[in-house]
């Protein structure tokens, strides 16, 4: 029995595949805290390479390497903090719907693929 058949066996895909599981949810009007979390994990993105890249730049035109030293993993360690709360505020209500349907969709191509 490979993987993928052991997978299809457990009781969370069998579960999606039963309940038909969809993204109805996405449907509804988002919360305020729900527009701040996801907004937050945006800016986790911006803070995280774009920073470090444009630091990395400051720190060869003012030849300070320790800019980027001590200031690299500054940033990228902020940008999870700010990562961090936003999937507090976004919850994981969201994600598990996501994933749930994601999961029926992938399982439903690969049987069919397989048929």
């Amino acid at each position: 029995m490979s993987i993928i058949e052991r997978f299809c066996q457990t009781e969370y895909v069998r579960s999606a595949l039963e309940d038909r599981a969809d993204l109805s949810a996405f449907k509804e009007k988002p919360t305020v805290r729900i527009i701040a979390g996801v907004a937050a994990i945006g800016l986790s993105y911006v803070i995280c390479w774009p920073a470090i890249t444009a630091l990395g730049a400051l720190a060869v035109y003012l030849k300070k390497p320790l800019l980027l030293v001590i200031g690299g993993p500054l940033l990228y360690g902020l940008s999870h903090l700010v990562f961090i709360l936003g999937m507090y505020l976004a919850g994981a209500k969201y994600t598990k719907i996501f994933l749930r349907w994601a999961t029926r969709v992938a399982v439903e191509r690969w049987m069919s693929k397989t048929s």
